[in-house]
C-alpha cells in the first residue's frame, strides 16, 4: 500500500484546511487509516483514526471538535477536515494505515511523505 498525503498549505488562524490520503490499493475493510502530525523538535503525535467497516474514530485530546476524519471507499481515499486552525497546529501531517486500531504510530506499517500545515497569520 502506496500513500499520498496532500492539502497542507499556509492558513490564518481560525481558518479551515482539508487534507487528503489516496491509497494505491483497496484498504476499506482491511486497514485502519490514521492521521499524525509532527512539529520541528517534537515527536510525531496522533491526530485522529478511523475503520472502515464500523466507521468507528477517535481524536487526540487537542483536535477532538476541531477536527474530522473521513473517508472515500470508491476512491480509497481519506480526509482529515481541520477547523478553528490554531499556530500549534502547525506541524507535518502524515496518514498511515495499519490492522490495529491505535493511536500509537509504532504499529502502522505505512505511511504517507506527509504534508505540511502552516497556521500563522
Amino acid at each position: 500500500v502506496q500513500l499520498q498525503a496532500s492539502g497542507g498549505g499556509l492558513v490564518q488562524p481560525g481558518g479551515s484546511l482539508r487534507l487528503s490520503c489516496a491509497a494505491s490499493a483497496r484498504t476499506s475493510s482491511t486497514y485502519v487509516m490514521g492521521w499524525f502530525r509532527q512539529a520541528p523538535g517534537k515527536e510525531r503525535e496522533f491526530v485522529a483514526v478511523m475503520t472502515w467497516n464500523s466507521g468507528m474514530t477517535s481524536y487526540a485530546d487537542s483536535v477532538r471538535g476541531r477536527v474530522t476524519i473521513s473517508g472515500d471507499n470508491a476512491n480509497n481515499t481519506v480526509y482529515l477536515q481541520m477547523n478553528s486552525l490554531k499556530p500549534d497546529d502547525t506541524a507535518a501531517y502524515y496518514c498511515a494505515a495499519g490492522r490495529t486500531y491505535s493511536p500509537f504510530a509504532g504499529v502502522y506499517n505505512f505511511w504517507g511523505q506527509g504534508t505540511q500545515v502552516t497556521v500563522s497569520s
